[in-house]
Parts: structure tokens; C-alpha cells; sequence
């Protein structure tokens, strides 16, 4: 039998009430044990992709925000320099202590990997149901997206949730769901990947809205960052939302041509593993 890995595993908390202190475990840090901090591999962090739990405590909680924070405290891990203490107390400070962590607990790793998922299953997701709601439209095809960036190692690297109003005007409340540069930051000239998920089921007033936003976007870019856009919208295949009605058929494809006459690339979720590759490549 392969020796296991001796680790050690910290549970991050939602606590919307700290007087009540009623909490919903969000998340999970898992790093080796027994190591300085600037030694071994990077600590691995993951939030829960089912946020249920924290919506029935708190109805009014940013889930934008915390998935946003899983980036930012897994680029703050990845620097590695000074460990999860200044990282947390940072976080804590922030949001008023209603992020916490617990204290270390041991356990022992196969691999890191396989122990992260063995710990979100057990402490961090909702029980499943015999019943379960299909996700469908953008969340679907968002859940895909980010499934396959982690899949390549791609996820940890990339910008989240980038808001468009330095690029277009203030008060835009549009935020692209992520992306990456190619190349260096000094490059005189590079290209910015960006990637949003659009669903063309029901209605296509999403695509219309990237369509907008598109020409905006490019120019900031260019203006800001000294650096072509190139943006993909990610969509669900025809076959999935037309069938045999030739009305949602026709909405689909106004979707994607309003959106390619923006030049902007339309890909469907089919395409996305080729495209986490590319960008495991690149970054």
C-alpha cells in the first residue's frame, strides 16, 4: 500500500450573524502538514459550488464576493510566503469576521486532490436528494466552464468576475465571468482572453447586452491595458435548446450573430475543454 500523506485541513465558515453565531461551512484549505510555510507544495483551497445553504441563512449574502474570494485567498496561498494567518486575519478584517476559520485538523492523503474532494463531500456540500433540480441555462453553462479551467489548472490563474466599468463607464454593473493575459504584463502589445458564460435559452437579451458592451470593452482594453480583447461567449449547443421548435431555433441564431457581428467569439460548452487546455498552455 502507498504511503499516505500526512495533512492537515482548516474548514472555512459563513458566518452572516456573529452575536447568533450560526455559521455554514463554504469551504476547505488543505496543505501538508508539519511544513514552514514557504516549504512543500502550495496549500489547495475550494469554496462549495451549491451555495443553498448560505442563501437560506443569509437571502441578502454576495455570493459573487465570496466566490471571488476563493481566488484571491488561493492567489494569496500560492505566494506561500507568510502561511493562512495574516491571509485570514486579512479576510476576517474585511468582512467583519463573517469568514472564519476553524482550527487544524489531521488527516491522511492518498493525494492532495482526492483528499480535497473527500472533504467537501463530507463537510461542505448538501446532503443530495433523491430529486435534484438540473442546473440549466447560465449557471450551467458557467458550472461547466469553471469545471473545466480547474480541470487543467487553469482556474487558479485567471481573473474572476471582472468588472466592465473601467473599461466602459462607471456605474456598468456588467462583470465578465473571467479571463487571462497572454504573454507578459510589459509586452507593449498583447491580448487579453476573456470568457462569459451566455445562455440562448428563453431569450437572448444576454447576448444582446455582450453585444453592447462589446466595442466598449475592446477599446478600454486597448486603452488601459495596451492590449487587444479577444472575447468568447460561451453557449449551450443548438441541439439542446431548439429541438423541433423552430421559433427558439431562430432566437438562438440571432443570438449568436448579434454577438459575432461584435466580433466576439461564440463557442458552445463542447468546445470549452480545448479551450482549458489552451489556456493551461498559455498561462
Amino acid at each position: 500500500m502507498a504511503e499516505r500523506l500526512a495533512c492537515e485541513f482548516f474548514l472555512v465558515r459563513y458566518v452572516p450573524d456573529v452575536v447568533k453565531g450560526e455559521f455554514t461551512n463554504i469551504g476547505v484549505v488543505l496543505r501538508e502538514a508539519g511544513l514552514a510555510p514557504d516549504r512543500g507544495a502550495a496549500p489547495l483551497i475550494r469554496f462549495t459550488r451549491d451555495w443553498s445553504r448560505v442563501r437560506c441563512m443569509d437571502a441578502d449574502a454576495d455570493i459573487g464576493l465570496l466566490e471571488a474570494l476563493e481566488g484571491e485567498i488561493a492567489e494569496r496561498l500560492h505566494e506561500g510566503a507568510n502561511g493562512l494567518k495574516p491571509v485570514m486575519e486579512m479576510l476576517e478584517d474585511t468582512l467583519s469576521n463573517s469568514l472564519q476559520l476553524t482550527p487544524a485538523r489531521a488527516c491522511l492523503a492518498e493525494s492532495m486532490a482526492a483528499e480535497m474532494e473527500q472533504l467537501l463531500r463530507m463537510y461542505v456540500e448538501p446532503l443530495k436528494v433523491k430529486v435534484e433540480r438540473r442546473r440549466t441555462g447560465r449557471a450551467a453553462i458557467a458550472a461547466v466552464m469553471r469545471t473545466e479551467f480547474e480541470r487543467t489548472g487553469a482556474w487558479a490563474l485567471m481573473r474572476k468576475r471582472i468588472a466592465a466599468a473601467p473599461y466602459t463607464r462607471a456605474g456598468d454593473p456588467m462583470r465578465i465571468d473571467c479571463g487571462y493575459r497572454v504573454g507578459s504584463e510589459s509586452a507593449t502589445e498583447g491580448m487579453i482572453r476573456m470568457f462569459h458564460a451566455v445562455s440562448l435559452e428563453g431569450d437572448v437579451e444576454a447576448a444582446k447586452g455582450l453585444a453592447y458592451s462589446a466595442p466598449q470593452l475592446r477599446e478600454g482594453v486597448a486603452r488601459i491595458e495596451q492590449a487587444r480583447l479577444e472575447l468568447t461567449a460561451i453557449v449551450e449547443p443548438l441541439r439542446s435548446v431548439s429541438g423541433e421548435d423552430d421559433e427558439a431555433t431562430e432566437r438562438y441564431r440571432f443570438g449568436v450573430e448579434a454577438m459575432e457581428r461584435q466580433e466576439i467569439r461564440v463557442m458552445t460548452v463542447s468546445d470549452l475543454a480545448r479551450i482549458a487546455e489552451t489556456a493551461r498552455v498559455e498561462l
